[in-house]
């Protein structure tokens, strides 16, 4: 496939750069410092952009079969960067009527599971108090997302982790695995990239998690 990766330089995009390129797709890696990408290859384009600019991304989007999200506040004085970056992709591909879109968002976005501990209930209103800034924003990204055209996943992993993948984690469309509690990043670029041709998760939340 011909796939863009915007946050290729973060956690998350560098393994989804990483593990597209190993599965022999053509990839479109949008940075705004080509010096932080460390990811080589025959297959792979690295556009130079200003990720705030919708006109300037429709190249990036173009003729693509799907593109792919990493973007998300690396500290939590960042927070209030990812809707409106993801934003300006959804105006791109609108332009460009490229639909398949699979962003980043985080576990306490889904519903909580059924048979959810006390500890975990707990663990969850602790994290939720202290990075309520962060998502706030992934609720507007999402609340974006649902009143685009366009065919998105929203993936909602728990703690993020950068432990080796396994490719072995649970999906919920829709839901959230419960007693979910980490994730390695490399196993979320494997989960967003394997749900790029999965119709099940179009327009849904997926949550995933060990």
């Amino acid at each position: 496939m011909k796939l863009t990766v915007f946050g290729a330089t973060g956690g998350i995009g560098r393994e989804i750069v990483r593990q597209a390129l190993a599965s022999g797709h053509e990839v479109t890696a949008v940075v705004r410092d080509p010096a932080r990408l460390t990811a080589t290859g025959a297959r792979l384009t690295v556009l130079r952009a200003d990720l705030t600019d919708p006109e300037a991304l429709r190249p990036a989007v173009a003729g693509r079969d799907a593109v792919l999200s990493g973007l998300g506040a690396r500290t939590r004085a960042d927070a209030g960067v990812t809707a409106p970056l993801t934003r300006s992709v959804l105006t791109a591909m609108a332009a460009e009527r490229t639909r398949r879109l699979l962003v980043v968002s985080a576990a306490p976005l889904g519903p909580v599971p059924e048979g959810q501990g006390l500890v975990d209930r707990a663990a969850l209103s602790v994290v939720s108090a202290v990075l309520k800034d962060v998502y706030a924003d992934l609720r507007v990204m999402e609340s974006d997302l649902a009143a685009s055209e366009a065919d998105w996943t929203s993936v909602r992993p728990p703690k993020l982790t950068d432990g080796p993948g396994t490719g072995q984690y649970r999906k919920v469309v829709g839901g959230t695995p419960p007693r979910g509690r980490s994730l390695a990043r490399a196993d979320v670029a494997h989960a967003m990239l394997a749900m790029i041709d999965d119709p099940a998760t179009v327009r849904q939340g997926v949550g995933v998690a060990y």
